[in-house]
């Protein structure tokens, strides 16, 4: 099945409406501000310093304030809520995000609808003592429609087969340049228990494709963002090499 694949900001892409109307589950997962840290009890950037925490972006470095970081999530967001019916939306929370992703969830409380926890079954150990080892992220699920119900009205899962804290161990690495990427396991469960083949799926953070990769397996249309090019043109060959199989 054919992609759709966009190097570019994706805030530019959603501003123009071009994807509403088409759109029925965005999976993603958005830049954790990992080099925004805490010293002396302040937040300072690490970005430049040699022991920064992420190296992940070479266009972007991941070290918004707090309030940037709430506001760009929160443009974000509401776009993809214009767009999508459904939105999965993948963090962690660290020291340089934490304040902003609560101030996220009370904002759109009337559009969070569930909260899955994805336990990646080992803990990563902390990086500083009396700190603890981080083992779970979160997925929020929004729901544009129907949000104040926990009935997804488009699910196939049965009664009773699906909790929602999902043991599923981290992506592996694809190379030394391209880091653990998102699990295809965590992309194939959201697939087959809330949409169907030929639904069009969303990722405004395409990173490495994975979310492109597992769509063309399981005959789903995507639609992918990435901003940065080496990743872009990166997911472009992996989610092209699998149209072609």
């Amino acid at each position: 099945m054919k992609s759709s694949l966009y190097n570019g900001d994706c805030l530019e892409y959603m501003k123009e409406d071009m994807f509403v109307g088409q759109v029925h589950t965005t999976i993603t997962s958005p830049p954790y501000n990992m080099n925004l840290r805490i010293r002396d009890g302040k937040y300072v950037s690490r970005a430049k310093e040699k022991n920064k925490i992420s190296t992940k972006y070479s266009s972007f470095s991941d070290d918004l304030t707090t309030e940037e970081y709430y506001n760009f999530n929160k443009e974000v967001i509401h776009h993809l809520l214009q767009i999508s019916h459904l939105v999965f939306y993948n963090v962690q929370f660290l020291t340089g995000n934490k304040r902003a992703l609560f101030k996220l969830m009370g904002e759109f409380n009337e559009q969070l609808k569930e909260v899955i926890i994805w336990n990646k079954i080992n803990g990563e150990p902390a990086v500083q003592e009396q700190v603890l080892n981080s083992q779970y992220e979160v997925i929020l699920v929004f729901d544009k429609d129907n949000a104040i119900a926990r009935k997804f009205d488009t699910a196939t899962f049965d009664r009773g087969t699906l909790s929602n804290v999902w043991d599923i161990k981290r992506g592996k690495k694809l190379n030394k340049e391209h880091g653990a990427v998102f699990p295809e396991e965590l992309v194939e469960k959201i697939l087959h228990n809330f949409t169907k083949p030929g639904d069009v799926v969303f990722d405004p953070f395409m990173g490495t494709g994975t979310v492109g990769v597992v769509c063309n397996r399981l005959k789903r249309w995507f639609i992918g963002i990435e901003l940065d090019e080496d990743y872009f043109n990166f997911a472009k060959e992996r989610i092209e090499i699998k149209e072609k199989v």
